[in-house]
């Protein structure tokens, strides 16, 4: 999916904690009901996108901890 198609579909959102530090993950759902994910200090790069599984799984994930060991 082109960026620009994305850009057309909505806001992205970024977590409360990563306001203002310039180092943010953001997302946005899409139309067709995946998620585009992109880091907020290249607005105009690629984005990813993940299905709501995909989604779902990254979630439950770092619900339980499992991604702990990747924060500073």
């Amino acid at each position: 999916m082109a960026a620009n198609s994305i850009e057309a579909e909505g806001a992205w959102q970024k977590a409360l904690r990563s306001a203002g530090t310039g180092s943010c993950v953001e997302l946005r759902p899409l139309d067709d009901g995946t998620v585009a994910m992109r880091n907020s200090r290249f607005p105009e790069g690629p984005a990813l996108v993940f299905t709501r599984p995909e989604i779902d799984a990254l979630l439950d994930g770092a619900k339980k901890g499992e991604f702990d060991h990747l924060a500073a």
